[in-house]
């Protein structure tokens, strides 16, 4: 048996060194970025053990895809992982990712909103256009989403695709992520000659995109789950709006006690990254 490769002393608490000085640019013109070796090959070794783990023991969908509908066919979801397990919180909480986060969004700090492991199953199918921010009842669009595979990702695994630009349009930002929102948004994508990107990933690379940037995901043809880690980073200082949906009525869940206009200084949504007490 070959003896695991220890992962780098701290990594997760040193500055990624890979941020050019035009990458949060390409972050506001485009709505996304891609980034190469955001975590070394051997730290994601060390953490996905747990991750999986933990989705797992926490999953509770466990009807055949055959008998699922296309959002239970797109993924297993389990969210606030790092609430479970030390090991994990010990990656999501992150002074490495989150100071990425701060960069992109061109901020001094950010909060947690929440973590959600999305493990799309060998036969999975689609992850349908969609908006993230649909679902936040958040006073601004100074929000985003890592998404770190925990494995390589070729293109027939179904990595994370975005439409180029369409963080800016405002067409199709009251459609629940379904078979009505792959239709629609697809629809929208194509009229408005919004570039589809997709790439593969390296193991250690990460994407970074805004709320209301329109991405989907093609279906899990591999032989093994598509195992990524997602957190979703918010301005430290946003507050909270009224909901305008039943899906912000239940996010607001993820920062209890908080009322409309408050800052959401929940035990749930720590500060992660303060460039001013770094």
């Amino acid at each position: 048996m070959t003896a695991m490769t220890q992962a780098p002393a701290g990594e997760l608490d040193i500055p990624y060194e890979g941020l050019s000085l035009s990458a949060a640019a390409d972050f506001n013109r485009d709505g996304f970025v891609h980034l190469s070796g955001v975590l070394s090959p051997e730290t994601i070794a060390q953490y996905e053990p747990t991750i999986t783990s933990e989705v797992i023991r926490l999953n509770t969908q466990h009807l055949p895809l055959a008998e699922r509908d296309t959002y239970g066919k797109a993924f297993l979801q389990v969210t606030n992982l790092w609430q479970e397990n030390e090991t994990v919180k010990q990656l999501v909480f992150s002074r490495r990712l989150a100071g990425i986060a701060a960069q992109l969004l061109g901020v001094h700090a950010v909060r947690l909103y929440h973590d959600q492991a999305l493990y799309k199953e060998p036969s999975g199918g689609i992850t349908p256009w969609h908006a993230d921010q649909h679902y936040w009842p958040l006073s601004s669009d100074r929000c985003l989403t890592i998404w770190l595979p925990l494995q390589e990702t070729p293109l027939d695994m179904g990595p994370l695709a975005f439409a180029r630009g369409s963080h800016n349009f405002s067409y199709g930002r009251d459609v629940s992520i379904s078979d009505e929102s792959e239709a629609r948004l697809k629809q929208a994508v194509a009229e408005q000659n919004f570039e589809d990107v997709v790439a593969p990933f390296a193991l250690g690379d990460a994407s970074f995109h805004r709320g209301w940037t329109f991405h989907h995901a093609g279906p899990n043809r591999g032989t093994v789950p598509r195992r990524v880690l997602t957190v979703i980073y918010m301005d430290a200082d946003i507050r909270i709006t009224e909901p305008t949906n039943e899906h912000q009525v239940s996010d607001r869940n993820w920062m209890p006690g908080t009322e409309v206009g408050q800052v959401p200084d929940t035990p749930l949504n720590p500060v992660l990254y303060d460039s001013r007490s770094a």
